[in-house]
C-alpha cells in the first residue's frame, strides 16, 4: 500500500474548505488534526466532514507531538504563516501554504532559508498554475512559433464588494490581489522581476479605506516589460477574476480574456511587405486538466511527495511573486522606481 500522509491543517476559517474537502478525496492523505485560534471554528469543521473531536488541538505543536503529521497545511492569515511554517519544518514536516507566502520579504527569506536547511517541501497556493487555460497561453509561446516574449499586459477591473477586513487594508488590490497576476505574469512570459514602479490611489467613489486601484510598471528579465492595470472598485464591464491578457512577441500577437478565449496571430511566412504585415492565426489548444484549481495543486503537491519532484510552486521560486508585490508597495510609498531583491 502506497504511503498514506498524516495531515494537519492550521486555519479553519471558510477558505480552508477548499482545502480539506479535496485533500479527503485524495487516498494518500488523511487529516488527523485540525487547529485554529478559535477552536470552536476547528470544531465545527471537525463536525462538518465527519472528522471527530478528537482531532482537534489549541496549537500546531500539540497537533503535531499527538499525531507525529507529516504534513501540514497552512491556510492561516498572512501574518501567521511565519510562525506556521517555522514550527511545522522544525517538527520535520513539508508545508503547503496559502498565498502569499508571507506578510514580509524579510520572513519570506527567514521560511525559504528554513525549507531549504529542513530538506523538506514547502509550496504555496497558486492555484491559478493549475488553469487549463493559461497553460494553453503558455503552451503557445513555448512553441517558439511567435517568437521571443517582449510586452506583457494585464488588465485587473472587478468592484469587489467583500466587507471585513479588506475594506480597512492598506493596499488593498497590491497585497491581497495583485500576487495572481504578478505569479500568472512571470508564469506566462517565463521571465524573473527586476523593477518596478507603482501608482496607486484610492478613486473618491471607492469603498475602501486603502489603495484599491492601482498602475505598475514592471522591468523583466531578457528586456520584457509587463504593466497591470487594476482596480477593486471598478463597476460595470469586469474582466474575469484571472485578468484580461495582451502578450506582445517578436513576430505576433496573443491575447487572453482569462477565460476560453485565446486568440493569438504570427507573421505570414514570405508574407508581402507593407503598412500592415501579413498575419496568420495560431491555434491554441485547451487541454483540460484532470483537475485543476485547489484539488490539482493539492494533487501535485502529494505527487511530489511521492516522486521528489520540485513543485510548480516551491517557496524559493513563489518568493519571487511576494517580493514583486512588496516593490510595488514599496515604490507607492516612496514614488519611485524600486528594484526587485528576493
Amino acid at each position: 500500500m502506497a504511503q498514506q500522509y498524516k495531515i494537519v491543517l492550521v486555519g479553519c476559517g471558510s477558505m480552508a474548505n477548499g482545502w480539506i474537502s479535496n485533500a479527503l478525496k485524495i487516498p494518500a492523505c488523511k487529516v488527523v488534526g485540525l487547529v485554529d485560534v478559535r477552536k470552536e471554528a476547528a470544531t465545527a469543521m471537525a463536525q462538518k466532514y465527519g472528522l471527530g473531536s478528537e482531532i482537534v488541538f489549541d496549537t500546531l505543536q500539540q497537533a503535531i507531538d499527538a499525531t507525529k503529521a507529516d504534513v501540514v497545511f497552512d491556510v492561516t492569515i498572512p501574518g501567521a504563516h511565519h510562525d506556521v511554517t517555522l514550527t511545522a519544518l522544525k517538527n520535520n514536516c513539508h508545508v503547503l501554504g496559502e498565498k502569499p507566502l508571507a506578510d514580509s520579504l524579510e520572513h519570506a527569506q527567514e521560511m525559504v532559508a528554513a525549507a531549504r536547511k529542513s530538506g523538506k517541501l514547502y509550496a504555496v497556493m497558486q492555484n491559478r498554475r493549475f488553469d487549463p487555460n493559461i497553460r494553453a497561453v503558455r503552451k503557445v509561446i513555448e512553441t517558439g512559433a511567435m517568437g521571443a516574449v517582449a510586452e506583457v499586459h494585464a488588465d485587473f477591473f472587478i468592484g469587489a464588494h467583500f466587507g471585513g477586513f479588506r475594506d480597512v487594508m492598506d493596499d488593498v488590490l497590491i497585497v491581497d490581489m495583485a500576487i495572481h497576476t504578478f505569479d500568472q505574469a512571470r508564469y506566462i512570459s517565463g521571465c524573473d522581476p527586476v523593477s518596478v514602479y507603482c501608482h496607486a490611489s484610492n478613486p473618491v467613489h471607492s469603498w475602501y479605506k486603502g489603495q484599491a486601484s492601482a498602475t505598475c510598471i514592471f522591468e523583466m528579465s531578457n528586456g520584457v516589460v509587463f504593466t497591470y492595470r487594476g482596480s477593486w472598485c471598478a463597476e460595470g464591464l469586469q474582466t474575469t477574476w484571472e485578468s484580461d491578457w495582451r502578450v506582445v512577441l517578436s513576430k505576433g500577437t496573443l491575447r487572453w480574456d482569462g477565460a476560453t478565449s485565446i486568440k493569438a496571430q504570427a507573421l505570414k511566412p514570405d508574407g508581402k511587405p507593407g503598412f500592415h504585415s501579413e498575419m496568420v492565426d495560431v491555434p491554441a489548444t485547451i487541454e483540460p486538466l484532470a483537475v485543476g484549481g485547489h484539488d490539482g495543486l493539492i494533487r501535485d503537491f502529494v505527487e511530489c511527495l511521492q516522486t521528489g519532484r520540485k513543485p510548480m510552486t516551491i517557496c524559493d521560486d513563489n518568493i519571487k511573486s511576494l517580493a514583486m508585490v512588496m516593490a510595488a508597495v514599496e515604490s507607492r510609498k516612496t514614488g519611485k522606481k524600486v528594484a526587485i531583491r528576493w
